[in-house]
């Protein structure tokens, strides 16, 4: 019994993923009807568990149902994407005091991996590279914590902005965006090969500090 809810739980946690991303990397754009049936069908999986996902989606921001129509993928609201980096300002620093992780060769590793491709996306800059690089590198800084509730809230709130990236960068300098980038994956590693997680953890902060700063004209 409790080795089929484990797999159910695996495949519902798949289905969530799979489709929060797609609505962050922009395959579905804003607007975009998530037909339950085609979905069904895709993922070989019943309406059920396609329903909770889509619920969790709505309570997330990320899609709203419209009597009548059906499930579509909303926008990001520009307004309401400051106060969320605001708020995510204060829980990246929390993230490098709460529970931290020991820094282990496995945590290294993981972060060498990513300063690696950071360093070949600076050479060839490319927008859908860039945003699953942010969401992969926003995975491991939270799982630098054992807090669940602040992963949880953090979480949470990145991904409710995170197409705003995709969406701003026609009118930013692409090239320059991903040396800001490898410039805070490098700094972090610096930071995590000293065993210095608050340190990481404050560099994490003013690196979002300034992406505000830089989308505010979008």
């Amino acid at each position: 019994m409790a080795h089929a809810m484990t797999e159910a739980s695996e495949r519902f946690q798949r289905l969530y993923v799979t489709l929060r991303d797609r609505i962050c990397l922009l395959d579905y754009p804003p607007g975009s009807k998530l037909g339950e049936e085609a979905l069904a069908e895709e993922f070989g999986t019943s309406r059920t568990p396609l329903r909770r996902v889509l619920a969790r989606l709505e309570d997330e921001g990320l899609v709203e149902s419209r009597h009548g129509i059906g499930t579509l993928v909303t926008d990001v609201d520009l307004r309401e994407m400051a106060q969320t980096y605001e708020l995510r300002l204060e829980l990246a620093q929390m993230a490098g005091r709460l529970s931290p992780q020991p820094v282990t060769f496995d945590v290294l590793h993981a972060m060498l991996d990513l300063v690696s491709r950071g360093e070949a996306l600076q050479q060839a800059p490319d927008a859908r590279s860039f945003a699953r690089l942010s969401m992969d590198f926003h995975d491991f800084g939270l799982s630098l914590t054992r807090n669940m509730p602040l992963r949880d809230m953090a979480d949470r709130l990145y991904y409710r902005t995170a197409r705003v990236w995709l969406k701003a960068i026609p009118q930013l300098d692409l090239g320059h965006e991903c040396a800001i980038f490898l410039d805070e994956l490098r700094q972090t590693q610096v930071a995590l090969e000293a065993g210095d997680l608050q340190a990481a953890a404050l560099i994490r902060r003013a690196h979002i500090s300034m992406s505000l700063k830089r989308l505010s004209g979008f």
